[in-house]
């Protein structure tokens, strides 16, 4: 079970880094309109809940389905409680990423700012929603279309990999498909600014994607919830990210 969970970390802060920082074929003044909504949601909110479901598949098959509920809080803190089809938890607490599987026994513990080196969005939520902290370029999507026709399916150019293109001499083209790296989207709701989905597509054909309901602003949560003390009997093991990750600094 540890050895699946860990499996879908990389994806997880990809997605959960577009959040702790948040934020048919539009027009660029609507795609702006749309963003301008996005980042007004959230932004004076402390503290944001979401009802989430995650979908993880490779080549067009689901490989794993997983649904909680997620918790993200300013400064940089987020929480991640998966309730089917087993209970685990992804929490940061500002200090250190926390990855715990009750049915092993153990957890991976990982400092923070590694925790944030996946150029992802999804820091944007934790974050101060600022969408072109994270985006280099944002546009509409070509290909990816939107759940409900009052939707608008936006693609991120991530700042990392626009940065590393750019190192590398490369031409610093969209590259929506995912074939030259994460191809990361965001579906949101036009006129509410609400943020509905989040797909990400990975070379080689894996893809994962969290749709998002029941967005709660400034629920009464403690602050305890954002802290993680090990239960008696469980073992702490120090994880390391795979190399390759670049930083985004909040």
């Amino acid at each position: 079970m540890r050895a699946q969970f860990l499996l879908h970390w990389p994806m997880l802060q990809l997605i959960s880094f577009l959040l702790l920082f948040l934020f048919s074929q539009p027009s660029t003044s609507v795609t702006q309109d749309v963003v301008t909504r996005l980042e007004a949601r959230y932004r004076s909110a402390r503290t944001l809940q979401a009802t989430f479901l995650e979908r993880y598949t490779e080549n067009g098959r689901v490989l794993r389905t997983e649904a909680g509920i997620a918790y993200f809080r300013r400064p940089g803190k987020m929480r991640w409680e998966y309730q089917s089809p087993e209970k685990n938890l992804f929490l940061v607490d500002g200090k250190s990423a926390w990855f715990y599987v009750p049915a092993d026994h153990t957890v991976t513990r990982v400092p923070a700012k590694q925790s944030t080196d996946w150029r992802t969005p999804l820091a944007l939520l934790a974050g101060e929603m600022k969408v072109s902290r994270v985006c280099a370029r944002i546009e509409p999507a070509i290909a990816e279309k939107p759940e409900a026709s009052d939707h608008v399916v936006l693609f991120c150019k991530l700042r990392a990999a626009s940065s590393e293109a750019r190192k590398q001499g490369l031409q610093d083209t969209p590259a929506q498909s995912g074939d030259a790296g994460e191809a990361v989207f965001f579906e949101i709701a036009e006129y509410s600014g609400d943020l509905v989905r989040v797909l990400i597509r990975e070379p080689g054909g894996a893809t994962v994607e969290f749709h998002f309901t029941n967005w709660q602003v400034d629920p009464p949560v403690d602050d305890s919830l954002f802290h993680f003390r090990p239960p008696s009997g469980v073992a702490i093991v120090n994880g390391e990210l795979p190399a390759g990750n670049n930083e985004v600094n909040p």
